[in-house]
This record gives C-alpha cells, sequence and structure tokens, in this order.
C-alpha cells in the first residue's frame, strides 16, 4: 500500500518512474555487461549512476584475472594508497613504464586487455654501441622518446625477450620500423634516404617463441617496391608495423617467456637507413580492429 501511494502525486494523479527509482545495485548488474567508456558516460545521470559507477564489484569484471600480479609495475606511492578497483584501471589504462623505462604495460580502455610495448633500448641490438653503425635518436613519433638508426652494417640482428604474466588471451608480436632517417625542417616533416639501402636484396627473418614450444616466423624485403595497398609503391618514410606471428596463454603457467628477433646476416652486403622504434604485444582481436598503424 505504501508503495503504490508513494507513486501518487498531490493531486492524485500517478508519477511515472524515472532512473532515480532504480536501485544502485540493479544499475550496478547493468554495468557489469558494459565497457568502461559506458559506464563512466552513464555515471553522469544521477546518483546511483554515479554510485554504481564506483563500485569494485563493476570495475573488477573490468580488470585483467590476473591484475593482483600487475600491481607491483605500479609507483610504490600508489600501492601504499588503498586504491580502489576503479582507480586502478584507471592506473593502468595509461602506459605504465617498468624495466628502467625499457617496457610500457597499458589497458586497453574499452576491453581491459593487456598490452605491451618494448623500446629499442630493452633489445639486445648487434653493433649498439658503435656510433660508426648506429645512433640514438630522440624523437616525438616514439612512445619512448627515441629510436636506433642504423647508418650501415653487414650483421644486422636484433633480439629481446619478456618474462611475463600475460593473462589469457591470443596475443599478436609486431616490430615498428621505419625506412629512411626523419626530421623536421622548417616545421615540416622530411625524411632523408641517403643512407638507405639493402633492404631490397635478401629478406629480413623474423621469428618469436615461447617458452611451451610455441614458434612463429615471417620474412620480406623492408624496400620492396611492389604495391601496397597501405604505403603506395614503397614503405619509405613511413612508420610500418611487421607483424612476427601470434602466441596464446592459456594462464595455465605464473609466467610467459616470450623470445623474439629480427635478421639479415647475409654478409654479402651492408645496409643501412633504418630505424627502430619498438616492439609491441597486442592481442591479437585489439590489434585486427584497429588495423597496424594504431600502434604510433
Amino acid at each position: 500500500m505504501g508503495a503504490s501511494l508513494s507513486n501518487l502525486g498531490s493531486n492524485g494523479s500517478t508519477i511515472a518512474p524515472s532512473l532515480g527509482d532504480i536501485p544502485e545495485n540493479c544499475v550496478a548488474r547493468v554495468f557489469l555487461h558494459l565497457t568502461p567508456p559506458e559506464i563512466c558516460n552513464l555515471a553522469r545521470l544521477n546518483r546511483a549512476f554515479r554510485g554504481a559507477a564506483s563500485a569494485d564489484s563493476v570495475w573488477e569484471s573490468k580488470l585483467p584475472s590476473n591484475y593482483q600480479h600487475l600491481l607491483r609495475l605500479m609507483p610504490e606511492e600508489q600501492r601504499c594508497r588503498n586504491l580502489s578497483k576503479k582507480d586502478i584501471f584507471a592506473v593502468f589504462s595509461k602506459p605504465l613504464p617498468f624495466d628502467d623505462g625499457n617496457k610500457q604495460l597499458w589497458l586497453d580502455r574499452v576491453t581491459g586487455r593487456v598490452c605491451m610495448s618494448i623500446s629499442a633500448k630493452g633489445l639486445s641490438i648487434t653493433g649498439i654501441d658503435d656510433r660508426r653503425y648506429w645512433t640514438w635518436v630522440p624523437t616525438e613519433e616514439s612512445r619512448f622518446n627515441i629510436v636506433a638508426y642504423l647508418q650501415q652494417i653487414w650483421w644486422f640482428e636484433v633480439d629481446g625477450e619478456v618474462d611475463f604474466p600475460f593473462p589469457a588471451d591470443n596475443y599478436t608480436l609486431s616490430f615498428r620500423l621505419h625506412l629512411g632517417r626523419f626530421s623536421k625542417r622548417l616545421g615540416r616533416r622530411v625524411c632523408n634516404y641517403d643512407q638507405t639501402h639493402g633492404w631490397d636484396i635478401k629478406p629480413v627473418i623474423f621469428r618469436l617463441s615461447t617458452s611451451d614450444g610455441q614458434e612463429a616466423s615471417f620474412e620480406c624485403c623492408l624496400d620492396e617496391t611492389v604495391h601496397d595497398d597501405t604505403y603506395g609503391n614503397h614503405k619509405r618514410g613511413y612508420w610500418v608495423d611487421y607483424k612476427v606471428g601470434e602466441f596464446i596463454v592459456t594462464g595455465s603457467e605464473p609466467t610467459t617467456k616470450v623470445r623474439f628477433s629480427m635478421k639479415q646476416i647475409d654478409c654479402t652486403h651492408s645496409k643501412g637507413g633504418l630505424c627502430v622504434d619498438s616492439v609491441f604485444i597486442i592481442p591479437s582481436e585489439l590489434r585486427d580492429r584497429k588495423g597496424g598503424g594504431f600502434l604510433k
């Protein structure tokens, strides 16, 4: 009876229920099926939606299943605070540097899936300390603000590995490379190809392997002259995402070790004029949905 009377106005007319009448716990149940951006937009509607949008139960469902293992990557001052699950998601939705700043981890803001990038400084590059071959170039075009530029070399080899508690998913590993040296002149981006040579003679071989026996490989000439739908007749002057392969993490092991490499060790000719930015490990579904150019 009381519930019926509460829906009556002063003149006896029935008051239509509004969004504000929905219990907060019901709103939270709906939020479990929405994406973080959708939740944040709906939180502006009223107090019940705002309260549900801060519930730990909602945001824990958006975090990776093993997010507790990732907390060690957070700065100590943040780890010591009693952060809500929403705050933890907010911290991880921005690139979080670790391993002396040579790696970054972040969560995709829509799906909450783990993504990683590894700087050229976190890779083992043959001859990197010899300035006759390699130089470091500061640039805003890299998320790490620096890339390795190869002037000329005969034995080209880049290796790396990561041992990390990746949550269960299907991942794609790729190298981000650029033919030619770029700079800004009078506010305009210009590329110089004087040292770019040797990449059309023999293919570069890309490989990856995991601690549970998965392997993948791919090879191609970086300076191909065949027409490409994305880059035209050649790939000079563009950042290109070279997919090495995919690997699957089932979550049965505490960590997954991934080794990867990029080689052109035919010493019959030299090669040069190449920028090495980073390696990306991205959930395959995200990479396919967003396309190769999203990695910048």
